[in-house]
């Protein structure tokens, strides 16, 4: 099966790539100028271009079995043109419409567990992208996934980057927490899921008329508290993690004047998701796929030790 993949360059189309080859597909990537060095797997086509280009989004989805869109950011600066709006809701009708017209048939999107119409701009945009996919013709899938960790290979990734900006610096770690009061500090609870039982999750899909027009959430085996979630990473680096309760409308106040600068590591939008949580279960689905999901602890967090966590 020829497979386009638009996004393909980013933390979960690397994996995916090498899961298609695996199981016999030809993986077809649209790669962005300059973004080359990416594709890492061998034997893979590729079709220079950005998701605003129609041309590039025509050669790629031409003589493809399906197509699968997942490109997603956590954060815009619409003054490099980087916005929720362009990339996880435009690409994605693009690609449709050009997937309808050119009977590619079945397509898969990647959207995030919590997603809603009236969320943020994160959460809006892909369930837009959502809404149209139902809307098509095309034989569709969904996928919501909460947090994603692995070995990142280069790119952004959960545990990296909680490893980084909280646990590794001599400072304790925040604990948000709603109100005034540090009642249940720490306390939101997370799913996190490994990329690689993602990764598997849509390559099975491909296949399975079972999942045609269905809607996943997708979380690991294992459900933690933001606390718990920082205390496994400090394990598994060696750290010890000290934590202290933070408010979380006082971050949101700081970020409101300070986001605007690439520097500082979190927006107003992120502590809403932060507070409202990500959890989900998905052990049905990895049963009837025969896919053993990796629970987040310290055994599967051995990349943030070796080459190093801020790779």
């Amino acid at each position: 099966m020829r497979v386009a993949l638009i996004g393909g360059t980013g933390f979960v189309g690397s994996y995916l790539v090498e899961q298609l080859q695996a199981k016999g597909h030809q993986p077809v990537l649209l790669v962005r100028p300059g973004s080359e060095q990416r594709v890492a797997a061998s034997g893979v086509e590729q079709v220079a271009g950005e998701v605003e280009d129609t041309a590039a989004l025509r050669q790629l989805l031409t003589g493809c079995d399906a197509a699968i869109y997942l490109v997603g950011i956590l954060r815009a600066y619409p003054e490099r043109g980087i916005t929720f709006e362009r990339l996880q809701q435009e690409g994605a009708e693009r690609s449709m419409e050009l997937a309808q017209e050119l009977g590619v048939g079945r397509f898969l999107l990647m959207s995030a567990n919590g997603v809603r119409g009236d969320g943020t701009a994160y959460q809006r945009t892909k369930f837009a992208a959502e809404e149209a996919l139902r809307k098509s013709t095309l034989r569709w899938t969904i996928f919501r996934p909460s947090v994603i960790f692995g070995d990142p290979r280069g790119r952004m990734e959960f545990a990296t980057q909680l490893y980084r900006d909280l646990v590794a610096p001599p400072l304790p770690a925040p604990l948000f927490h709603a109100g005034v009061l540090p009642l249940g500090a720490g306390s939101m609870a997370l799913s996190p899921v490994y990329v690689g039982d993602v990764a598997a999750l849509f390559v099975a899909a491909l296949e399975d008329a079972a999942s045609v027009g269905q809607c996943y959430p997708v979380g690991g085996p294992v459900t933690l508290s933001w606390k718990e979630i920082l205390q496994v990473i400090a394990r598994a680096t060696g750290r010890r993690m000290v934590g202290v309760p933070v408010p979380a409308w006082g971050v949101k106040l700081v970020a409101g004047w300070l986001e605007r600068f690439e520097a500082f590591p979190i927006t107003r939008d992120q502590v809403t998701m932060l507070m409202e949580g990500n959890v989900c279960d998905a052990g049905a689905l990895f049963a009837r796929l025969a896919i053993t999901p990796t629970p987040f602890a310290e055994e599967a967090l051995g990349y943030l030790r070796s080459p190093g966590p801020s790779a």
